[in-house]
């Protein structure tokens, strides 16, 4: 009984000066479907997908590399024309409903169709079986997850609550998403898989082909869309015209244009550990390091914005977290490159390297999260601006923007860091066993690592010096959305 009424209860009891309407059975429901993806990303990592299909595979470098900023660029079109196409929905379900219900289980198939381990086939065809499964993953994905931020979006209104659902949503993602990401570390702490690896990724891709379906079923039956939208279905060309009214929105773009530098360390976390570290057991260590982190941001972010009120500010939240992030990078490589890249093939650093290592992943990764989460509110809001300005709301097209960036973290980011390392002269392997590699390919490898997204932090910083929403003006916009619903409310009851 306490359960249930624990689930009927509100996430925010207290007074914050908005109509709160989500209850904590909602909040998880909506939390589950984005753990579902989070097993789907965490499976289908830069770092797990270059490194089994160029050294398990035996793929061509600069082949996948191709693939990925190809698939990239199809994203420029996919994307907004799925957020089209859900802005144009108006099913009894609702506009993202329809799509949260049958999107994950194809999302689910090609998840695992990545890691299907085809080695004993024609390189031609195993090269085929690559395009058609990346392919087919990122076209199903985006019906996925184009909804599903969507959702976030309709369904409150409130700030304080929004950012709430996402401090959930973050921890919900890093517990389930956790899950298969958990088996590839774990197995490479066995020798077997040492020498058969392929097998680990094809397990964890089985478990995330469940997991996405079996998460994703709450989202669909227990939440709810709440935002008006207009009747009238909009036209391709209206679509468009409110995305291009979206000035914050667009400012926000480009500093996630400038971020796909720092997600090239997720795309080459396997190789460090194995090439510059020495050992593929060091994978275990980093993803540990990085587990802390959507806990602490998902626990404070929420706490900070709660307590602080009006004051709280989240485009100057953004720029510390940015510029924390920026100098821990900074100290990263100035405390580790000396040591690094002097080992030899196969040695492990010392005790204290390894401590700075995995110190300096935790003190990364916690900004980070800080930033994920902020920009979450930050892009609800720019939805609300454009509904402010125009009268108009499009939150598929707006989040598409948003969500193209995110592709790209996976494909270009990738494309970034294999082209760095194969300029550098980095020498694949079939195994999870360092080989010797060149002066070049080490300093590539700990500059993806540090340098690299230290100079991705420090880009971001000069697009968000735009955003020109604050908190204050934020509560002023839906102020006045409100009484503009209540003026057409009221105007519809005289007509009748």
């Amino acid at each position: 009984m306490k359960i249930k009424e624990f689930l009927n209860s509100k996430i925010v009891r207290s007074d914050v000066g908005e109509e709160t309407v989500l209850s904590w059975k909602e909040t998880i429901s909506y939390a589950l479907g984005r753990g579902a993806q989070g097993m789907s990303t965490t499976t289908m990592s830069a770092s797990n997908v270059n490194y089994f299909l160029t050294n398990l595979l035996g793929i061509n470098m600069n082949f996948i590399s191709g693939v990925r900023f190809w698939t990239g660029l199809w994203d420029a079109f996919n994307d907004p024309m799925m957020g089209i196409i859900v802005d144009k929905t108006n099913k009894k379900d609702g506009k993202m409903l329809p799509y949260i219900k049958w999107a994950p289980l194809i999302c689910a198939f090609f998840t695992l169709f990545v890691f299907l381990n085809s080695s004993t086939l024609p390189i031609g065809i195993r090269m085929a079986f690559a395009v058609i499964a990346l392919v087919g993953w990122d076209m199903s994905y985006t019906a996925f997850d184009i909804p599903m931020g969507a959702l976030a979006f309709s369904i409150t209104s409130s700030g304080v609550e929004r950012t709430k659902l996402f401090g959930v949503s973050s921890i919900v993602r890093a517990v389930v998403g956790a899950i298969p990401g958990a088996v590839l570390p774990i197995a490479l702490l066995i020798p077997y898989f040492k020498e058969n690896t392929g097998y680990a990724y094809t397990t964890a891709a089985i478990i995330a082909f469940a997991g996405i379906i079996l998460f994703t079923r709450p989202t669909y039956k227990n939440c709810h869309e709440r935002a008006s939208h207009s009747q009238k279905e909009p036209t391709i060309k209206e679509c468009f015209s409110l995305l291009l009214k979206n000035r914050p929105l667009f400012m926000l773009f480009l500093s996630n244009m400038a971020f796909l530098l720092v997600t090239v360390k997720t795309a080459v976390q396997m190789y460090f550990a194995v090439d510059l570290m020495g050992d593929a057991a060091y994978v275990t260590a980093l993803s540990v390091a990085l587990a802390p982190a959507p806990f602490i941001a998902g626990v404070l972010v929420p706490w900070i914005v709660e307590k602080l009120g009006e004051r709280a500010d989240f485009k100057k939240m953004y720029i510390v977290c940015c510029v924390t992030a920026a100098v821990m990078h900074g100290l990263f490589y100035l405390t580790t490159s000396g040591s690094l890249l002097n080992l030899d093939v196969g040695q492990k650093p010392s005790v204290m390297i390894v401590i700075l290592v995995m110190l300096f992943t935790v003190l990364t990764s916690i900004p980070l999260e800080f930033k994920n989460l902020l920009c979450k509110e930050m892009e609800a809001e720019t939805v609300d601006y454009v509904e402010w300005k125009t009268g108009e709301r499009a939150e598929g097209i707006m989040l598409s923007l948003m969500s193209f960036t995110g592709k790209l973290t996976n494909s270009v980011s990738s494309t970034i860091g294999l082209a760095i390392l194969g300029f550098a002269g980095y020498a694949t392997h079939e195994d999870a066993i360092a080989v010797a590699q060149t002066a070049s390919a080490k300093g590539a490898l700990l500059s993806c690592m540090t340098t690299v997204p230290m100079v991705g932090y420090l880009l971001m910083l000069v697009p968000i010096i735009f955003f020109n929403i604050s908190r204050k003006q934020h509560n002023k916009i839906m102020a006045d959305i409100a009484a503009r619903k209540k003026a057409v409310e009221k105007l519809n009851v005289e007509q009748n």
